[in-house]
């Protein structure tokens, strides 16, 4: 048997079941690759004593014959989901320190299928970024690197650190947050697969807000059929969660296992073709469209004309919303205070002191857009326009099943780069914010290399609450794309 840190979620599972290995064994293999590994600073706060704990406790029911979905696989948890006991920072100073007494819903769902807590990931502060260098606790870099350059490369963002443990054989699984990418962009800078669920489908509550019509809790893993298999363990009906669906939870992992795509119509939007978006990109995109031809699906040309305004939107209702939900932020309750002669002097202390440059510059945009006399102008003019793109994806659904587009226009970057240009730093995440702003499922498969030797993804959206067709789609891709390659030295 290969080393249990190069097996995949599915391949570590099926040896737990078979007693090859105990959950105690695995939890010990991966805790040994976070020592090794410690410098790519993915993890804000490692939990070696609760992993054994977990593990044990695991080994106990198995031997019971009581053996969940996740049954003694090690997970990583993006430090945004509220974990009892364990300090939360939703990688910002104004929450260091603070120990939620509650456990977020799908934390407490992977817990009840089994699965067993590593430690918590770096991330943009907030979730506010897609370089992961804007976490207060430092960047967390990629474990790829540049053919002949030694230079750091960042591993996207916001769920950055998450993304980077599963790329560097760390966990075999971990979770992230994707308000507008976060969780596909970062999976294609590493080289792995990210699933954003559609909207409602895992419930938000105990994870840390950042735009609350937006953020969607989703997995990372190195496989589709990992990925749907923690999709599986994650999601479900939430009463604390006004905005959870009240539906059943589909056999995901049944749905990636079925690679059959024949006369399944796959939609290509002409909008998607964006100036700066790079060549080698453009030649993956065309590449898949006939890996997918190739296994019996349809290639459709459809339209989203709205696709241009998606970023300006987003721009305006992700910070309106963070304007509101970090208004709790104030050093009277919980995280941070920084003393001042008044009540008003210590508020503004301490949010001076407790949020960076850029989640500053994101409430600022959104007070603004909320502000009397702007409202109409911009935030309600921006819901308008959402309304649209929603409707665009509506109508292109009437003509294919799924729609495929590239993930990211660039491979990942130098950390560094592109940090002075906030709206060049926005564009990364041009092709996956229209989906989320209509709250449709999309996963970022891997699928070919550029000229450096770094990954690309590939990203695949389907209907509403149709996860399982995306699946299907995507583990075609993947059969397609053969893609196995891995980080040197990992």
């Amino acid at each position: 048997m290969a080393a249990l840190t190069d097996l995949t979620l599915t391949a570590l599972k099926a040896a737990l079941d078979k007693k090859e290995a105990s959950a105690v064994e695995v939890a010990e293999a991966h805790l040994k690759k976070l020592d090794e590994h410690r410098a790519l600073n993915a993890f804000i706060t490692e939990t070696p004593e609760r992993a054994r704990e977990m593990a044990k406790a695991s080994d106990a029911r198995r031997a019971k014959g009581e053996a969940a979905l996740l049954e003694g696989v090690p997970l990583a948890i993006k430090d945004l989901f509220c974990t009892e006991g364990v300090q939360t920072t939703a990688g910002s100073h104004i929450l260091e320190g603070f120990v939620p007494q509650y456990e977020s819903t799908v934390t407490a769902n992977l817990w009840k299928a089994g699965a067993v807590m590593v430690g918590k990931t770096n991330l943009d502060e907030f979730a506010m970024g897609s370089s992961n260098m804007t976490s207060y606790f430092g960047g967390v870099e990629n474990p790829w690197k540049k053919r002949g350059d030694n230079r750091k490369l960042v591993p996207g963002g916001s769920s950055g650190g998450s993304a980077a443990v599963v790329a560097a054989y760390m966990v075999p699984g971990s979770t992230g947050t994707d308000t507008g990418g976060s969780i596909r962009q970062p999976a294609a800078f590493c080289g792995i697969v990210g699933l954003k669920p559609t909207y409602g489908r895992c419930s938000r509550w105990g994870v840390v807000a950042f735009a609350s019509s937006l953020d969607q809790p989703g997995p990372f893993a190195r496989t589709v059929e990992d990925s749907a298999l923690l999709l599986q363990g994650m999601a479900g009906h939430d009463p604390k969660d006004s905005t959870s669906a009240p539906l059943a939870v589909p056999d995901f992992a049944a749905a990636a296992r079925n690679t059959d795509i024949k006369g399944l119509k796959v939609g290509i939007p002409r909008e998607y073709r964006v100036e700066g978006t790079a060549a080698e990109i453009v030649a993956l995109w065309d590449k898949g469209i006939e890996m997918l031809r190739a296994a019996g699906a349809v290639p459709v040309e459809v339209s989203l004309p709205h696709t241009k305004y998606a970023l300006p939107a987003y721009y305006i209702v992700a910070p309106a919303e963070c304007s509101s939900n970090l208004a709790r932020y104030d050093g009277v309750r919980f995280g941070l205070r920084v003393p001042g002669k008044d009540l008003i002097e210590m508020y503004q202390n301490t949010r001076g002191a407790g949020f960076g440059k850029e989640v500053r510059r994101r409430i600022m945009i959104g007070t603004y857009v909320l502000s009397a006399g702007y409202y109409d102008a911009y935030y309600k003019k921006a819901q308008q326009i959402r309304a649209l793109i929603a409707r665009d994806f509506k109508q292109a659904f009437e003509k294919c099943d799924v729609l495929l587009t590239p993930t990211a226009p660039t491979a990942a970057f130098a950390a560094g780069e592109k940090m002075d240009d906030p709206v060049t730093m926005y564009l990364n995440d041009m092709f996956t914010i229209p989906a989320s702003m209509a709250g449709l499922p999309g996963i970022s498969v891997p699928a070919g290399v550029d000229k450096d030797g770094l990954p690309l993804g590939l990203q695949i959206i389907g209907r509403s609450f149709d996860e399982e067709t995306m699946l299907r789609a995507a583990a075609a891709l993947e059969k397609a794309a053969a893609f196995t390659l891995r980080p040197t030295g990992y």
